[in-house]
């Protein structure tokens, strides 16, 4: 077994488990749910949707031979709410999503320990990969959480229902 290989399978699986969480999330959403925010220090899902589209995008083009952050990248602009439509907001999702997958089916195991940079900052493939991991779950728990929130009673729930442990076990 090649220890590389089988990283760089798990992590696919587990970027794709992660977005799944985003999809069926959005799935249950309104088009009004979408730009719902708690109050002015808040990001609405389809802000969190449109930052996340944006670094993917800024971090896995040419992943392994330019800076991570790209120069033609607006974060600012990533949190301004003139997302138009629940359509355009998936739209830019995916093709973040599409990014990072491109980007990772290019990955062989001899690319796992060659550096990278992020913001001027050298980081091993490794690191990098597991540091947008954490990044992405914690934005993708956001959007969870908010819509867990918006649906109330009408939530479909994305994992073992409250009370239901042992009908998994």
């Amino acid at each position: 077994m090649n220890i590389g290989n089988e990283y760089l399978k798990i992590v696919q699986e587990r970027f794709e488990s992660v977005k799944d969480l985003g999809d069926k999330t959005i799935s249950q959403l309104a088009e009004k749910d979408i730009h719902w925010k708690l109050n002015e220090a808040s990001n609405s899902i389809a802000i969190i949707a449109k930052h996340l589209s944006g670094n993917m995008i800024s971090r896995w083009t040419d992943f392994l031979t330019t800076d991570g952050e790209k120069s033609t990248r607006n974060r600012d602009q990533e949190f301004e709410e003139d997302v138009t439509s629940k359509q355009e907001m998936i739209v830019s999702w995916e093709k973040g999503w599409n990014t990072l997958f491109d980007a990772l089916n290019s990955l062989e195991n001899q690319d796992l320990l060659k550096n990278v940079t992020i913001r001027g900052e050298k980081h091993t493939v490794l690191e990098a990969i597991e540091r947008q991991m954490a990044h992405y779950a914690y934005h993708v728990g956001q959007i969870v959480y908010v819509g867990k929130q918006l649906k109330d009673e009408n939530w479909k729930t994305l994992s073992i229902p409250k009370g239901k442990s042992e009908e998994y076990l």
